[in-house]
């Protein structure tokens, strides 16, 4: 009863702080908040990831293509580029296709899922590096296209991306605008924070149920040994579709979520680097571990922007021979191997992740024991 009722109070102290912090980070500026907004969505993008890596087994190194798809998909159904460049959906939609949240955000999560299928296909039989460079190709290709799809047919815009596009909206209510309430005036990005923040909580709730569901313990088997699960009658090959299948999804979302945020797409801002990061907060946080994986993606994503304060000072003491950027890269690649020396397996990870090491028995009884067993 004293258990369940300090797990109460611990939780109803984490609400009350998820859902004030904006209101008090929003002081300091929307500069801090917006780093808050975008670490929430490279949550969502960890919690994705993790499916494939963590419960399957699966080195995905491609996995920010289909945030790319999901962003691009949602830049196109809500901007005027397709009405600009397509005469036949200017003649029907003048002003842009423009269509509700939640038909963008589906139709984005099932363009990804699909893409997730696709690459899946053909990596069956492969595990391990073999698989990474395979993903880490179509992460590539994708790429690629987006920065070449400007000719014969304009889809993608090329280099210069896809701008104006549409801020989310749900049933009249604008989160890309500020609103007053109680008399407080709440800003774009403090909205946008709470948005994200229910997306973050339902994947959480998701991934959650997924793991202690028969479909979570056969990705687990999978990823224990491929061919004792086989041996069990688990159907690999559809598990692993599934798998890939369903972390793209949340990648699509996050996607979605980040053209609508930012207003602006383009391939600069899916590149290799993006896809290696997000698996290092898998990897960093605790593989396989949600608790983990959320506090490795909230590090990882922060860790950049506090840094800039740091970078500064350390520029003017080397008299600017040294590149901020350089230096801040520099830092978090230390830190990154501090922490993973420290904590080979994660900053959290899981309890059930691996054997426990041997914890040594002392005392008179163990050494009875052992003189009688000799």
């Amino acid at each position: 009863m004293q258990k369940q009722f300090n797990k109460l109070i611990v939780f109803l102290i984490a609400a009350a702080v998820l859902l004030t912090l904006p209101l008090f980070t929003q002081q300091l500026g929307n500069g801090p908040v917006r780093i808050i907004d975008l670490a929430l969505l490279y949550v969502l993008l960890a919690l994705g990831l993790n499916i494939v890596v963590g419960y399957a087994g699966l080195l995905d190194l491609g996995y920010v293509a289909f945030y790319a798809v999901g962003a691009y998909l949602f830049a196109l159904l809500n901007s005027p580029h397709l009405a600009e460049n397509f005469e036949t959906i200017a003649a029907n939609f003048p002003q842009g296709l423009h269509l509700p949240l939640i038909i963008a955000i589906i139709v984005a999560a099932m363009l990804a899922g699909l893409f997730g299928v696709l690459l899946g296909a053909p990596t069956l039989k492969l595990r391990g590096d073999y698989l990474a460079i395979v993903t880490l190709g179509f992460g590539e290709i994708i790429r690629v296209f987006l920065n070449n799809m400007e000719y014969p047919l304009n889809i993608t815009n090329g280099p210069r991306g896809i701008g104006q596009i549409d801020g989310v909206h749900f049933l009249g209510f604008e989160f890309s605008q500020s609103h007053e309430f109680f008399g407080f005036t709440v800003q774009s990005v403090s909205m946008y924070y709470y948005l994200f923040l229910a997306l973050v909580i339902g994947s959480v709730v998701i991934c959650y149920r997924l793991e202690n569901s028969r479909i979570g313990r056969a990705w687990m088997a999978i990823r224990e040994d491929e061919i004792a699960a086989k041996a069990m009658g688990i159907n690999t090959r559809n598990m692993k579709l599934l798998a890939f299948g369903m972390g793209a999804t949340f990648g699509g979302v996050a996607g979605s979520m980040f053209g609508a945020f930012q207003g602006f797409v383009s391939p600069e801002s899916f590149s290799l680097q993006e896809s290696v990061m997000i698996v290092a907060m898998v990897v960093l946080g605790g593989i396989g571990h949600i608790p983990g994986v959320i506090l490795g993606a909230l590090l990882l994503a922060a860790l950049p922007e506090v840094l800039r304060y740091v970078a500064g000072p350390l520029q003017q003491m080397t008299d600017g021979r040294l590149d901020a950027a350089i230096l801040r890269q520099l830092l978090i690649a230390l830190a990154m191997i501090v922490i993973m020396l420290l904590r080979p397996r994660g900053l959290w990870p899981s309890p059930e992740h691996g054997k426990a090491a041997p914890t040594p028995v002392d005392g008179p009884d163990h050494s009875a024991k052992t003189a009688n067993a000799a």
